[in-house]
């Protein structure tokens, strides 16, 4: 709803311009009161800027026919770019797609607090209730791929809005399916309907912050994929321990989040994707002046499907050719294998060690939610760090090997984190040892959330898009498979040798970020997709 009324108050806006016959390209007040108009509903402005439009001769590798007239923006400062959109819009925009992410991950989890009461109900263990679980991390992992081209195409709004209302239905079913089966296949579809949201949302924070203010905006973003999946438990394990309601209710409770979520987006979020407002544009220009010639990049690129032909070989490709993909790839994995079994593993972690109720052991992953929490209260320290480096010129770019700061102070406390959640995990240790490890994995799995996709995003540019959906297909592929290991290795091996692997794995981890520090430039050079260390 707000995209279409952006749209229309975009074509009020032209065509007033177009009556007085003035194009206004140097009076910035201007262009920002043309922008109060077209977002905020200012109806009073008295002038109204718009975007250069430039005519094409056909110069030898536009791709443009002769008299094509190609819409463009005017320069940096033109307010139809969404980073020059007033900052308050923007950090509207940011926390609507927070609560849109945040309920969504929620989902993923939503249950988890309730399988020994769902498999009783449907007849199946308590393993393969966990494939409400992994099949929703299957159908994230199946569905990351198309987010990207279909965004590109149609838009970030309709992207959002049309795969969130699908997912509402799959969420509905979750609730009311009377058979596992049912469970199964519902659960899979809300993965898969939720993959837009989860994997293109850094998108969103790239059409509308520059490098510098990405260091305040992208940890509010991954707080919300995070914190989700911590905090849902806890609101399940007491909805499954109060008489009266029934497990379905976390579906229910999800279905209410959602939907409010789903609302809030469908009449306030905008479209961000600067190609496709240029080429809204474009249209009104042809439909105000009556001369088709005008034409956008947008609308003569590939489609859909031609945009899928292209990047459907590339995350292979990345995965196997981009050490910085292979390796952040693999970072990310562990981090989210940790987290989604941690579903399951808390009950040997907490319940059995230290005779938990099923509501007090849902309310120990707040431990992690509080983590990642106060690493997100120290995003205005990192993006006055980054002005800082910058010099607090507007607008410049920095050095992706900055981002990798978090990172590196993240990385060696993930293998003590580990290991200190094994071995101090015993009754005879204070239950605070045990939170306060989990409080300390909440810091690093942001930390080395956002150093990586920032790294990635400033490293590889227009083809930061496809590193990053790699890594998602991989990590939620992976991390569904694991769930369903995840009961059978903390009952098997126990808590102590489950912890002691990934910890381990941790340990050969750990190098990464400072390899990267002092190697990225030389790697960058030498990658295809990476944007030149000079540029």
């Amino acid at each position: 709803m707000w995209s279409y009324i952006q749209y229309r108050r975009m074509g009020r806006e032209l065509q007033r311009a177009t009556e007085k016959g003035s194009t206004i390209t140097g009076d910035h007040k201007a262009q920002e009161s043309c922008f109060d108009d077209i977002e905020t509903g200012n109806t009073n402005s008295p002038s109204h800027g718009t975007s250069e439009i430039k005519e094409n001769h056909e110069t030898p590798g536009t791709g443009h026919g002769k008299g094509k007239i190609l819409v463009q923006l005017e320069g940096v400062d033109d307010p139809l770019d969404p980073k020059n959109w007033p900052l308050a819009a923007r950090c509207k925009n940011m926390a609507i797609l927070s609560f849109l992410i945040f309920a969504q991950a929620w989902a993923g989890a939503a249950e988890s607090m309730a399988n020994k009461t769902a498999s009783a109900e449907f007849g199946v263990s308590q393993v393969a209730e966990n494939l409400s679980t992994s099949m929703y991390l299957f159908g994230i992992g199946s569905g990351a791929l198309f987010a990207g081209p279909l965004s590109e195409t149609v838009g970030r709004n309709p992207t959002y809005l049309v795969s969130t209302f699908c997912y509402l239905f799959f969420v509905l079913g979750s609730a009311l399916t009377p058979t596992f089966g049912g469970q199964v296949v519902c659960r899979f579809f809300v993965g898969l309907f939720s993959s837009a949201t989860l994997s293109i949302n850094g998108s969103s924070v790239r059409d509308q912050f520059r490098p510098v203010k990405r260091a305040f905006a992208f940890p509010i973003i991954a707080w919300a994929n995070v914190a989700a999946p911590t905090m849902a438990p806890i609101a399940g394990g007491w909805i499954v321990e109060t008489e009266g309601l029934s497990w379905r209710w976390t579906e229910w409770v999800t279905l209410i989040i959602s939907g409010v979520a789903f609302l809030v987006s469908f009449f306030f979020l905008p479209e961000t994707y600067l190609p496709l407002l240029l080429d809204w544009k474009a249209k009104h220009l042809r439909r105000i002046t009556g001369d088709n010639r005008y034409v956008s990049e947008h609308a003569e690129s590939a489609s859909f499907i031609g945009r899928l032909k292209h990047v459907g070989p590339l995350p292979a490709k990345f995965l196997t050719q981009e050490p910085v993909i292979a390796v952040f790839g693999g970072y990310l994995i562990l981090l989210y294998v940790l987290l989604f079994t941690f579903l399951s593993g808390f009950d040997s972690l907490f319940k059995e060690t230290y005779g938990l109720s099923t509501a007090l052991t849902g309310s120990c992953l707040a431990s992690i939610a509080a983590g990642a929490t106060f690493f997100t209260l120290l995003a205005p320290g990192l993006y006055s760090w980054a002005r800082w480096k910058t010099e607090y010129v507007r607008g410049s770019s920095i050095d992706p090997e900055f981002r990798l700061w978090p990172a590196m102070v993240a990385a060696p406390l993930l293998p003590v984190c580990l290991f200190w959640l094994g071995w101090g995990n015993q009754p005879s240790i204070s239950i605070w040892s045990s939170l306060g490890a989990c409080f300390l994995f909440g810091m690093i799995i942001i930390a080395i959330y956002v150093s990586s996709y920032e790294y990635i995003i400033d490293s590889y540019g227009d083809h930061a898009a496809i590193g990053l959906a790699s890594i998602t297909i991989v990590r939620y592929l992976v991390a569904g498979g694991m769930v369903m290991a995840a009961r059978p290795m903390y009952e098997g091996i126990g808590t102590h040798w489950t912890m002691t692997l990934l910890g381990c794995i941790a340990v050969i981890l750990l190098p990464a970020p400072l390899i990267f520090w002092r190697y990225g430039r030389k790697l960058r050079s030498r990658s295809p997709y990476a944007k030149s260390p000079e540029a």
